[in-house]
């Protein structure tokens, strides 16, 4: 498993701002939109292209076109880097997987799942707080028995915790990443992490 932090000076910034608690629901989904742009742009670097014959206003010239492409966000909290990646990709199949984390064991369990056919496409899972891992991992499992090509897993924040545990279930899984932090709490959030991503969102 291939792990990268985007360490570009404006995604660093953007990160500043939604760690801020000051900063507001209509603003932190600004933010996060736009800082989810930069990761997607980042973990699409590899996606497979078709080549193809094209016109232009002068002459033919060779060009390429995106293979299929899946975008899954884990509910509720994934939908604000859904918007990103349609601009980018307006073509993308979008799936949905909703999971929910026990309180007490931390351990999450599938109540949602609408996916579209995933076999030999990338799936760019969406899932900003990679913590546990656990329902990063549950997600994986869930993609993975769709037969896709390759999954991508795009997380504003990730903690070391959550890292291993993908890792020892999902090996051929890559991560993209504006920061790892150092770590969880008592009650497994991401430490100095941003809060709980989808209540800042959603002003809940």
């Amino acid at each position: 498993m291939a792990v990268t932090v985007i360490d570009h000076p404006l995604a660093q910034v953007l990160l500043t701002a939604l760690r801020d608690r000051s900063t507001p629901p209509p603003l932190f989904r600004l933010i996060a939109k736009r800082l989810s742009l930069i990761l997607c742009v980042e973990a699409t670097r590899a996606i497979p292209t078709t080549p193809v014959r094209i016109e232009t206003p002068l002459r033919p010239t060779a060009g390429n076109r995106l293979e299929p492409l899946v975008a899954v966000p884990i509910l509720r909290a994934g939908l604000g880097m859904l918007e990103a990646v349609t601009e980018l990709f307006p073509e993308v199949s979008v799936g949905y997987l909703g999971l929910e984390r026990d309180h007490a064991t931390f351990e999450p369990s599938l109540y949602y799942s609408k996916l579209p056919p995933l076999e030999n496409r990338t799936a760019l899972l969406l899932d900003p707080m990679l913590a546990t891992g656990g329902s990063a991992a549950a997600a994986c499992s869930a993609l993975e028995a769709g037969g896709p090509r390759h999954i991508t897993l795009l997380s504003v924040v990730a903690a070391p915790e959550g890292i291993a545990r993908l890792q020892a279930a999902h090996p051929a899984v890559d991560v993209y990443t504006v920061a790892i932090d150092e770590g969880l709490d008592a009650n497994a959030y991401i430490v100095p992490g941003l809060g709980d991503f989808g209540d800042r969102l959603f002003g809940t």
